[in-house]
């Protein structure tokens, strides 16, 4: 039997050492709605004391201590399981978005016109005022494969363009796949396919998400009259060695992903050339991230 849930708002966001961002991100939250919310903090094992000094300093603000760094999704489920059945609406968020003002409510208002939207992402800027491609096809092999091979030297190569939308209207609409550094998700459609994939470390846990969702009988609406700014993973960039890692993550979740969709003896010789081209990719990503 379903669940049943309330039309409570929280906000759970994964810190990992923010630092100044993590109180960027709370204030400009308060200015996003006008409802009533209440944010969870899951902390991946952050050293800066900032998530401490957050729960400190505002009233409706929890930290749930997780230990180690889990992951993005497996932290995201652990701040979703301790909200009561009083909240049907669950915002994941990184902890290093900045929120223009109505923003939330300008989600809220499209999940409450859409009933089956199962997902909803904002307009998402770059720190420089681009806007991000946020609302994207799912990868497919012909897609990845080029996006893959010409994305870096070649950023305007048609599979590359496809996969992004890059050309698509500024408009709401559904898309396959939303940008999990800030969502909207309706918790009985979070329930329905059971959160976040857990084996996904970090990266794709979006994308299968909303893949999920989508086969779920949900709908994933991109709504660009919600409007944040994604000031960057800097605790990442600013550590070499983290960053490394995370470069090696994202192919790592890329051959998940993609091998997920191929399963069985029959496509085996598939999944190991897939795993070898990746493998490949990823060192010499992790070569150029540690210059």
């Amino acid at each position: 039997m379903a669940q049943s849930y309330g039309d409570g708002i929280a906000v759970v966001a994964v810190t990992y050492s923010p630092g100044d961002d993590l109180a960027a991100f709370l204030d400009s939250l308060e200015e996003a709605t006008t409802r009533p919310y209440r944010v969870v903090l899951v902390d991946n094992g952050s050293t800066d004391g900032s998530p401490e000094r957050a729960v400190a300093e505002r009233e409706r603000v929890a930290l749930v201590r997780v230990g180690d760094n889990i992951g993005y999704g497996s932290a995201a489920n652990r701040g979703v399981a301790e909200l009561g059945q009083d909240i049907g609406w669950v915002v994941v968020a990184n902890p290093d978005v900045v929120w223009r003002p109505g923003s939330l409510d300008e989600l809220l208002a499209a999940g409450e016109r859409t009933p089956r939207a199962g997902a909803l992402g904002p307009l998402i800027r770059e720190s420089d005022g681009s806007v991000y491609p946020s609302a994207r096809l799912l990868p497919s092999l012909v897609r990845g494969a080029g996006h893959a091979v010409f994305g870096t030297v070649w950023p305007g190569n048609p599979w590359t363009r496809a996969y992004r939308q890059s050309e698509s209207a500024i408009e709401e609409r559904d898309a396959e796949w939303l940008s999990g550094s800030c969502l909207l998700l309706r918790r009985e459609a979070m329930d329905s396919v059971n959160g976040f994939d857990t084996r996904y470390f970090m990266y794709f846990e979006d994308v299968d998400l909303c893949e999920r969702l989508t086969k779920a009988g949900w709908r994933n609406r991109y709504v660009p009259a919600a409007e944040i700014t994604h000031l960057g993973a800097r605790a990442t960039s600013a550590n070499v060695g983290v960053s490394a890692r995370m470069v090696a993550e994202h192919h790592h979740s890329a051959y998940r992903y993609l091998a997920d969709h191929y399963p069985g003896p029959v496509w085996l010789p598939l999944r190991l050339t897939l795993k070898a081209g990746l493998g490949v990719r990823a060192s010499l990503a992790v070569r150029r991230a540690t210059r």
